[in-house]
């Protein structure tokens, strides 16, 4: 099953995720070699959110790294939310293929 990990950001997210921005990228990094994360990244002009795209049994692994993810603890997240999402068109190749 697909998940879309969605956020909303603060006003000015650049500024303030900076100093959490390397540990939340390790996070995201470790994610996807476990091949739970296929792909994510910020929305861009303006960057006032971010999709992450994760393949899982169930969302329990989402919501795992909501938990530890550095930019919700520290209030660059203002919103999130996990929405099921059925592939309709295409394929998500998972890390080492």
């Amino acid at each position: 099953m697909h998940y879309l990990l969605l956020y909303d950001y603060v006003e000015n997210a650049i500024e303030r995720r900076a100093p959490f921005r390397e540990e939340h990228l390790r996070l995201a990094r470790e994610a996807r070699e476990r091949g739970e994360m296929l792909m994510g990244g910020a929305f861009a002009d303006p960057v006032d959110g971010a999709a992450l795209l994760f393949q899982a049994d169930d969302p329990s692994v989402v919501e795992a790294f909501v938990r530890r993810d550095p930019y919700v603890a520290n209030g660059v997240v203002t919103r999130w939310r996990i929405r099921p999402w059925t592939v309709v068109v295409g394929a998500v190749v998972p890390p080492g293929r």
